[in-house]
C-alpha cells in the first residue's frame, strides 16, 4: 500500500455504459408491514437455520422470513382474487349437500 499510484494520459479502450441495478435508497429503507405468527417447526429446520445464521452473522428468524417472502414472490399469482359471490355459492351448496 505504500507504492504510489502512476496514472499515465492512455486509451481506455471500449467504454460500455452499464445500467443502474442497485435498489434506490428509498427501496433499501422501505420495511414490510410484519405480522406475528405462531408456527411449529420441526428441531431439524431450526437448527439448521440457526447454524446458518451464526454462519453469515444474521438472525434465523430474519432468514427464514425471506425465504418464505422469495417463495412468495416467486409465485405466479400470490394471491388469487375470490369473488364473495363464489364463496357464498359454495357455502350454500355444502348446506342444501348436508
Amino acid at each position: 500500500m505504500s507504492t504510489k499510484i502512476r496514472y499515465r494520459d492512455e486509451s481506455l479502450g471500449e467504454i460500455r455504459v452499464v445500467p443502474d441495478f442497485l435498489p434506490s435508497p428509498a427501496e433499501l429503507a422501505f420495511r414490510d408491514e410484519g405480522v406475528k405468527v405462531t408456527l411449529a417447526l420441526s428441531r431439524k429446520s431450526v437448527d439448521f437455520f440457526k447454524a446458518e445464521a451464526s454462519r453469515h452473522h444474521t438472525q434465523y428468524q430474519r432468514m427464514i422470513r425471506r425465504l418464505l417472502d422469495a417463495y412468495v414472490e416467486r409465485q405466479p399469482q400470490a394471491f388469487p382474487s375470490r369473488s364473495p359471490r363464489t364463496a357464498r355459492g359454495r357455502a350454500a351448496r355444502k348446506r342444501s349437500v348436508a
